[in-house]
């Protein structure tokens, strides 16, 4: 499976950039943000700062590595990542990797956020300029992942009905969306999200 147009006209979580798809499909990220984030936005008190920032190039060329194995496992994606590079279409938010759990429609994605960074639309401050232009409506604080800086945001709230986005700011101008789909509801996607994150920002931490 590749990524589909939806995850990563993503126009990425988020991100990645990443945000909000149906959940009909096998995944979904946070689409790329259309521009720039506003003045208002990059100045917007709320967004918050990387105070350590991580270097995520080791992963551009293979995002798949960015997630150790034995985390995929221990959530039961035994199958293999399949990357999406960036390009000027489907990887527009920047590289990705999806997995899934083939025969029930769960899936993990990751797209980490180098090509909204390019385009001046990146880290956190892009997502929240996307949330106030409206095309993410919904967008929430979640829990910090190991010190850094998270996000609940896609078109609408989808994790009642197991479709978590979140995106993690590894630096003031990164963030890498995190997608969880397929699930229950909101607390097991939401957990299976946080603990992929968790680990990209152990992996980053070592790189």
């Amino acid at each position: 499976m590749r990524l589909t147009a939806r995850i990563l006209a993503s126009g990425a979580a988020a991100t990645l950039l990443l945000a909000g798809c149906s959940p009909e499909t096998t995944g979904t990220a946070t689409p790329a943000p259309s521009g720039p984030p506003s003045a208002s936005a990059s100045a917007n008190p709320a967004v918050p700062k990387v105070a350590a920032p991580l270097d995520v190039s080791k992963y551009v060329s293979k995002p798949c590595d960015i997630v150790p194995s034995s985390v995929l496992s221990s959530l039961r994606f035994t199958n293999p990542g399949h990357t999406q590079l960036q390009d000027e279409e489907l990887g527009a938010a920047g590289p990705g990797c999806g997995w899934k759990i083939s025969g029930e429609g769960v899936s993990m994605q990751v797209i980490i956020g180098t090509g909204n960074r390019d385009r001046g639309a990146g880290g956190l401050t892009g997502l929240y300029g996307a949330h106030e232009s409206g095309q993410f409506p919904f967008l929430e604080p979640a829990p910090d992942v190991d010190g850094y800086p998270a996000i609940y945001v896609d078109k609408r709230d989808r994790r009642p009905i197991g479709n978590c986005v979140m995106d993690v700011g590894v630096a003031d101008d990164v963030a890498i969306n995190v997608y969880a789909g397929g699930y229950e509801g909101a607390e097991d996607s939401c957990a299976a999200a946080q603990k992929v994150a968790a680990s990209i920002i152990t992996t980053l931490k070592g790189a």
